[in-house]
């Protein structure tokens, strides 16, 4: 199973919101840390916010927040909310498929199954988990924050 960029930065941008404490996050600052242009990250957050996972704040010192705690919001709701589809394979997909065997296999339950444990595990886990237990993770991010733009000549 490979996941999207789109639910990896999804994951990324919940962490950065659940590391500043509550504070607000401005795309410019994510864009800077994790090296990602800002409309892409525009482009994530709108279902993230349609779905009341992250709230937006306007104006001059506006940005972005978690609109619930970090360990209520699950990884498996982001995973399912970015994702477009989790056809793994053709047979997912009825009207799609040229396999003569599509209602007598049990590849597709094996498959289905594998997904469903897949979401299973991400459905243990919350934004917090990815976030609060290590300290690294916020040091590093508060570290690029800090970091001075260092020009270099050929």
């Amino acid at each position: 199973m490979k996941l999207t960029k789109q639910t990896d930065y999804a994951f990324r941008i919940l962490m950065f919101c659940a590391s500043s404490g509550g504070r607000l996050s401005r795309i410019a600052d994510i864009s800077r840390v994790y090296g990602a242009s800002e409309p892409f990250l525009f482009k994530i957050l709108q279902p993230l916010v349609s779905a009341g996972i992250i709230e937006t704040v306007r104006g001059r010192n506006g940005g972005i927040r978690l609109a619930r705690p970090a360990s209520e919001i699950k990884l498996g709701e982001i995973a399912r909310l970015t994702e477009e589809n989790f056809t793994i394979a053709e047979c997912f997909e009825r009207e799609d498929t040229d396999c003569p065997l599509i209602d007598n296999c049990r590849l597709t339950s094996a498959l289905r199954e594998a997904m469903n444990a897949f979401m299973a595990v991400l459905d243990k886990y919350s934004v917090d988990d990815l976030a609060r237990p290590s300290a690294a993770v916020i040091t590093l991010l508060a570290m690029m924050d800090e970091k001075p733009q260092v020009n270099r000549q050929p």
